[in-house]
């Protein structure tokens, strides 16, 4: 009966069942899968043995005859999921020999993610020293009335992957309540890894083919929007489409980097994918950095073409004339779709011009070139592959919540790593909304926009949400349910300010170019105020011991997200030496629980009498310490020689009624000592920053220097 009843879900769902072997070990045993459908158990039946009991609620059984006959059988441990004697009655089955299936999100999930995990689950781990199979049930969660808001599917393609036996680890002098806590914590860590591997394992294995998967799933449904124009997933295509074919006769066959050079507009993803669509690898370049950085980027990038716009052109007021004196061509989009006549549109419309069939490429080969924001040097070239951003995507979605229904709103441009990847490349793949705002500085604006389109994820910089909040009415952020800010750390003044006056927690994140960009992100499952969150699954690290540091080191990371390498010879050298390991240069802590702490970055540390001091921070501890100089008064500090004391701070500041006193004040509020305290006040006008809103150390120590 077994046997017909999986073939049956094999003609209907494609159904297939990976790593059963563990499925044979004998009780104590607990099989533990996510629950996205009223018929996981169906799926998982098929692949067991009669011995095996599914866990199910005696309450829930009694409401109907058919919910009586499905949980209350032979093939059933019917529980009641209120009483206190419902785990020791599991505990006792369990050490008899006994093999159960409990679904330890103890409900349906509401998101098609990884709810809560009771820690129930965790005590009956302690308790029997069970071993443990985790189940990931993948797209089930698109079968009709499963309780989500995701679209569903009659016959989803439907496949369930047992991990290996588990043993939980032994805590010992620890009490019940801490130890069902970490088993608990330790079984949630086995769900989010099985899930990474699973999708790195018979995912897509490049951005066009990831980004083609998720469009054709819903062809009618708005994906991309921006100031202008939207665009259904069936007309991204389309254009991507048409744009592909006039590459193909206007790009050197022989020439695998093409420049981009585009705001956020809808053109920016469409180019992307065309360019994919024939094989080329776009080099993103930072149109805030001037002519002189964007021709040393692109010689760097070996560029004869950049894809540019000649409205944004005009409009950014860019200077090219350096670029095409290197013999750099432009080519413009205006010129491009001028080529493409009513003929071509009707056979793009009619699905008779589709992407070229993808070059065959490698999950390995090359996907884009971003360059570093240079805050602190000549920017680096970053090569990135598909596998590192698809693994870095598919990291992030292993630990988010994110449904079909979410709206996502990037102001941040994309030849940021962040709003690349995060904020416009992620919404694609996961089939999501996504409006892209050509800038995140117009404060007054961003806020109402966003308010307009019901925007649910919300991405930003410190120094961005900042401007946010002292300009948007208390109501335009009401439809946000996950901010997440990165690219700089997170002060405890501007995190406050969202909490009290919008109710929004911000979500802090950490990362670097070089790792596709994130490396650690706090989510509303696992939360820490105050710090960058947790190692985003397939993440390895160690921290090497700084001189003079006594809390925490310098952190470096290996995982799927670590980029190829760096186009500078030199910098590449240094990086393929360390056998994979990315140096972040930053000095972090990392607590029992796994989450990290930034200190600073090993290059903004001053040796003051001695002792070295994190320039980071002390800009966090006078960040927002002066209420009464309002949102807009930013502080930097920078290091400088002295005789006396080796290195001496400055602070530069923008508000000019500022003075070493309160500096003194604040510091010794924060508990830091008077090494701390910079010596000197220096007012700028305008603090210099990058085009990612982070402070531009390097062009700030060189003013003072000349100043």
């Amino acid at each position: 009966m077994l046997t017909i009843l999986r073939l049956l879900l094999r003609w209907l769902f494609g159904f297939r069942a990976f790593n059963e072997g563990p499925l044979a070990t004998p009780g104590p045993v607990l099989l533990l899968p996510n629950h996205v459908s009223w018929f996981d158990w169906l799926f998982l039946g098929v692949c067991l043995d009669d011995d095996w009991k599914f866990v199910t609620s005696s309450v829930t059984a009694r409401t109907s005859p058919l919910h009586r006959f499905l949980m209350v059988n032979r093939r059933t441990f019917p529980i009641d999921p209120m009483s206190p004697y419902a785990v020791k009655r599991m505990a006792e089955y369990l050490q008899g020999g006994g093999r159960l299936v409990l679904f330890p999100e103890g409900r349906l999930s509401r998101t098609g993610c990884l709810m809560k995990l009771f820690d129930g689950t965790g005590f009956l781990l302690h308790k029997t020293g069970a071993k443990a199979i985790t189940a990931y049930l993948r797209g089930a969660h698109r079968l009709p009335f499963s309780k989500n808001p995701d679209r569903k599917q009659w016959f989803p393609r439907i496949t369930v992957h047992f991990s290996d036996v588990l043993t939980a680890p032994k805590l010992e002098g620890v009490s019940n309540t801490q130890a069902r806590l970490r088993l608990t914590h330790w079984l949630r860590d086995r769900f989010i890894d099985q899930q990474f591997q699973v999708e790195m394992e018979i995912g897509p294995r490049t951005l066009p083919e990831a980004i083609l998967e998720a469009a054709k799933r819903r062809p009618k449904h708005v994906g991309l929007e921006d100031v202008q124009n939207k665009l259904t997933n069936r007309r991204f295509l389309q254009a991507a489409a048409l744009l592909a074919r006039q590459w193909q006769s206007s790009v050197g066959a022989t020439v695998e980097r093409i420049g981009v050079l585009l705001p956020n507009v809808n053109a920016m993803p469409v180019t992307l994918l065309s360019l994919w669509a024939i094989g080329k690898v776009p080099a993103i370049l930072n149109y805030t950095t001037g002519s002189a950085v964007m021709r040393v980027c692109a010689e760097l990038a070996g560029l004869r073409q950049i894809i540019t716009s000649r409205a944004f052109v005009e409009r950014a007021k860019l200077d090219l004339a350096p670029l095409r004196a290197a013999g750099i061509e432009f080519l413009y989009l205006e010129d491009v779709r001028h080529r493409i006549g009513a003929v071509q549109k009707l056979g793009a419309a009619l699905g008779l011009i589709r992407l070229p069939p993808t070059p065959t490429r490698a999950a390995n080969d090359a996907a884009v070139i971003l360059f570093t924001s240079g805050s602190e040097g000549v920017p680096k070239g970053v090569e990135l592959s598909h596998r590192n951003v698809l693994a870095n995507i598919r990291q992030m979605l292993a630990v988010c919540d994110l449904m079909d229904t979410d709206r996502f709103f990037n102001a941040l441009p994309l030849f940021h790593s962040f709003g690349l990847t995060a904020g416009t490349l992620l919404p694609l793949i996961r089939g999501t909304f996504v409006f892209l705002y050509p800038s995140p500085l117009h404060y007054r604006v961003v806020p109402t926009v966003l308010y307009d389109r019901d925007c649910t994820v919300f991405l930003a910089t410190p120094t961005f949400l900042n401007g946010y909040a002292r300009r948007a009415n208390a109501y335009d952020f009401r439809t946000v349910r996950y901010l997440f800010a990165a690219a700089e750390k997170l002060p405890a003044s501007t995190a406050a300010v969202w909490a009290q006056r919008f109710g929004i927690r911000v979500l802090e994140g950490y990362g670097a170019t070089e790792c596709s960009p994130a490396i650690s992100l706090c989510v509303p499952l696992m939360p820490q105020h105050g710090s960058a969150g947790r190692l985003l699954p397939g993440i390895e690290y160690q921290l090497e011991p700084v001189e003079g540091v006594a809390e925490g080191g310098r952190l470096l990371v290996r995982g799927p997200n670590v980029m190829r390498g760096y186009l500078n010879p030199d910098a590449n050298a240094k990086f393929q030496a360390l056998g994979g390991w990315y140096d972040t240069g930053d000095i972090v802590s990392v607590d029992a629980e796994g989450f990290l702490r930034i200190l600073g970055r090993l290059k903004r540390f001053a040796k003051v009498s001695g002792e070295m001091v994190s320039l980071a921070a002390v800009e966090d501890a006078l960040a927002g310490a002066f209420p009464e100089f309002g949102l807009r008064c930013q502080i930097a500090v920078i290091a400088q020689p002295c005789e006396d004391k080796g290195e001496k701070l400055i602070a530069v500041t923008n508000e000019p009624r500022l003075t070493t006193e309160q500096l003194r004040t604040a510091i010794k509020a924060k508990g830091l000592s008077n090494l701390c305290v910079p010596r000197e006040i220096r007012f700028l006008k305008e603090i210099p920053k990058l085009g990612t809103g982070k402070i531009d150390h390097r062009t700030l120590q060189k003013a003072l220097v000349e100043s």
